[in-house]
């Protein structure tokens, strides 16, 4: 077990494989086929909406909660360590947890067949889950846009990875930490949206 633990690739296809498993014992354990109709791939999108966002949310609250408050207390002698191997590798993962994320919530929207109704916020459906929805849309498209557009671009300059003078610099890491901020502030009222469209309608 320890093997599998210290390797994260080999965590990463434990975990699948007892997913897998789990599933056949339920299926098994209620008599019953898996059958990979639209409520299955509904099932599945939704899956893995949940995953890539609990990275991508995971990490936007680490930058803000952790790292942000934290490295004006580091001592200058160790902040390359964050700012060139800790930081590039998390915006890795946060850059495309929120582009899957922002994939397989449209896909699962389409699926489920309200995909126009959640951009049009409910209006002409009257349905309150299509507003809710719809505003959880927009929002987390507001903060894919962010990191993306805005938070990448600012933090390859901050951290170096593109060549600018002290004062671009400093720009830069003051941009990218204020829309970081930003998406903090966004992912509240997105979180519940999402969840209320789900259970309070």
């Amino acid at each position: 077990m320890g093997s599998i633990l210290q390797n994260l690739q080999s965590t990463i296809i434990a975990g699948v494989v007892l997913t897998v498993v789990m599933i056949a014992v339920v299926v098994g354990w209620h008599g019953q086929g898996l059958e990979l109709d639209t409520n299955w791939w509904s099932f599945l999108f939704r899956w893995l909406h949940v995953l890539s966002a609990v990275m991508w949310i995971g990490l936007l609250w680490y930058f803000n909660f952790v790292q942000i408050p934290t490295m004006p207390k580091v001592p200058d002698e160790l902040k390359p360590g964050i700012s060139k191997h800790i930081a590039p590798a998390a915006l890795f993962w946060f850059r495309w947890g929120a582009m899957a994320t922002i994939v397989t919530g449209l896909l699962l929207a389409w699926i489920r067949g309200y995909f126009v109704d959640a951009f049009a916020l409910g209006i002409g459906s009257g349905v309150g889950q299509h507003t809710a929805i719809g505003i959880g849309m927009y929002l987390g498209i507001i903060m894919w846009f962010n990191v993306w557009f805005v938070i990448w671009p600012n933090q390859k300059k901050a951290l170096g990875m593109v060549e600018v003078d002290a004062a671009e610099k400093a720009k830069a890491a003051r941009t990218a930490m204020l829309f970081s901020r930003t998406n903090t502030l966004l992912s509240i009222p997105m979180l519940y949206a999402m969840v209320s469209a789900q259970n309070l309608y």
